[in-house]
C-alpha cells in the first residue's frame, strides 16, 4: 500500500485512456538558474496528497465523485533539452482528446511551452491564466531563448488569445512594461471571456515563501493560500482545457508543508477541470 501512496495522486486510478481528468508528471529540470530540484516535485506532490481530504470546501466538490486518473511521470533525457521538450509536447498531444482534461505536474516552468504547443493544435483560440511570482517574459536568459525565465515570452509567440498574469512581483522594467496583470479576482472575472476556453499555468512560487519555501526561486511578497483560492474560484464552471502546476522543489522544505500545499492546489485545479466539463 505504501508504494501506491507514493506513485499516484489520492483518489485516482491508473490511466487507461478513457474520459476524465488525467495527471501526468513532467519532471523537467534543466534550465533552473538559481537552484534545481523541481524534477522531484511530481512524486512529492503525489505523496503529500494522501494527507488531504478528497472534499474541497472552497469549491464544494469531491474527488471521489469524479473520474480521476494518474498516468505517472514521463521519462525525460534530463541532459537533452530539445528531446525532452519534444517528448513533453508529443505526450501532451495524446492526452488532449474529447472528454479528457489534463493536469501536468512539473518540473520547471519551461514545460508550459511544449504543453501549449500541443494545446494549440486542438484549441487555436484560448485564454491563459498565469500564476507566478516572476514575469517570465525575457526574450533570452543567460544566452538561452528556451528557459524558465523566457517561457511566457515564447508562449505569447504561439498566439495565445488573451493572457492574465496573477501575483507577479519580480522582473525587469521591460518585462513589467509587457505584463498583462490581473490585480484582483474581480479584475480577472471582468477580463475573462466566459465563452472562450481557458488554460491555467500555476507556478507554485506565486505563494509567499513564508508558506511555500520549497521552490527553486523564492520571492517575498507573495499571495496567501486564501488569496489564491479567491482567484481560482473565479474560474469555476469555465471550460478549462488543461492546466499545469510547476516549480515545486520539495528538498528545500524539510517540513513537507510545501508539498502538502502544492497537492492542495492541485486538488482545487482538478476540481476546476471537472466543473468545466460540459
Amino acid at each position: 500500500m505504501e508504494g501506491v501512496f507514493h506513485n499516484r495522486y489520492m483518489s485516482s486510478r491508473p490511466d487507461e485512456g478513457g474520459p476524465g481528468i488525467v495527471l501526468l508528471g513532467c519532471p523537467l529540470d534543466v534550465t533552473s538558474s538559481f537552484r534545481g530540484g523541481s524534477k522531484f516535485g511530481p512524486e512529492s506532490l503525489r505523496r503529500a496528497s494522501w494527507t488531504l481530504e478528497t472534499y474541497s470546501p472552497y469549491l464544494d466538490l469531491d474527488l471521489d465523485e469524479m473520474a480521476l486518473f494518474d498516468a505517472g511521470d514521463l521519462e525525460l533525457p534530463q541532459g537533452n533539452l530539445p528531446a525532452s521538450l519534444d517528448r513533453i509536447e508529443a505526450s501532451a498531444a495524446k492526452m488532449i482528446a474529447p472528454g479528457r482534461k489534463p493536469l501536468f505536474l512539473g518540473g520547471e516552468h519551461l514545460v508550459t511551452y511544449p504543453l501549449l504547443k500541443a494545446v494549440k493544435r486542438f484549441f487555436p483560440l484560448f485564454q491563459l491564466v498565469h500564476f507566478d511570482a516572476h514575469c517570465d517574459l525575457r526574450d533570452e536568459y543567460e544566452g538561452e531563448k528556451l528557459s524558465h525565465a523566457t517561457v511566457m515570452k515564447r508562449v505569447r509567440e504561439l498566439g495565445v488569445s488573451r493572457m492574465y498574469q496573477v501575483g507577479i512581483r519580480s522582473g525587469t522594467r521591460q518585462e513589467f512594461a509587457e505584463l498583462s496583470p490581473a490585480h484582483s479576482p474581480a479584475a480577472l472575472a471582468e477580463g475573462l471571456d466566459r465563452d472562450i476556453p481557458v488554460y491555467v499555468s500555476f507556478d507554485i512560487d506565486v505563494l509567499d515563501p513564508s508558506v511555500m519555501p520549497g521552490v527553486t526561486t523564492p520571492e517575498p511578497g507573495g499571495l496567501t493560500f486564501r488569496e489564491v483560492m479567491d482567484y481560482l474560484c473565479v474560474l469555476k464552471g469555465m471550460e478549462i482545457i488543461g492546466a499545469d502546476l510547476v516549480e515545486l522543489a520539495p528538498d528545500y522544505d524539510t517540513t513537507f508543508v510545501s508539498s502538502v500545499c502544492a497537492a492542495k492546489v492541485a486538488r482545487e485545479i482538478v476540481m476546476l477541470l471537472h466543473s468545466g466539463i460540459k
